[in-house]
């Protein structure tokens, strides 16, 4: 990921500036703090890169725009960064993007009868879900 390249430099400094700890960030995004030590980790084989929704609850409670933590002085076209399902814009497009993702949310959600259906087979015992298996051609 080219725009994440030194985001752990940028958490930990931006982290630090507001005399924060891991532990406090970690709680302030609902996450362990162990997760937040793995985004600051300096081996990048050891490192974790937080979740778009993660990235966004950073942002908000650090109350720092996105650009701050990425490095998007090397994308191509620096007034818009695309990550995974997401579009970031500097325009008045970024409503339309949420409407999208918002729609696109609503298409893959269960119906409640798809979501009662999948709560009885969680419960039902290894047997009953190997026969339902069998019986749906799996």
């Amino acid at each position: 990921m080219r725009y994440m390249e030194t985001f752990w430099q940028r958490l930990k400094e931006t982290r630090e500036n507001r005399q924060l700890s891991r532990r406090d960030v970690a709680e302030l995004c609902g996450v362990d703090q162990v997760v937040v030590s793995r985004w600051e980790q300096v081996d990048p084989r050891q490192r974790m890169y937080p979740a778009v929704d993660e990235l966004i609850d950073l942002c908000r409670h650090l109350e720092v725009p996105l650009e701050s933590l990425l490095d998007t002085e090397t994308l191509d076209n620096p007034g818009q960064l695309e990550l995974p399902g997401l579009a970031f814009s500097n325009t008045d497009e970024l409503g339309g993007a949420l409407d999208e993702l918002e729609r696109e949310v609503r298409r893959v959600q269960p119906s409640e009868e798809e979501a009662e259906l999948l709560r009885r087979f969680r419960k039902s015992s290894a047997e009953n879900r190997r026969m339902i298996l069998q019986l749906l051609g799996r």
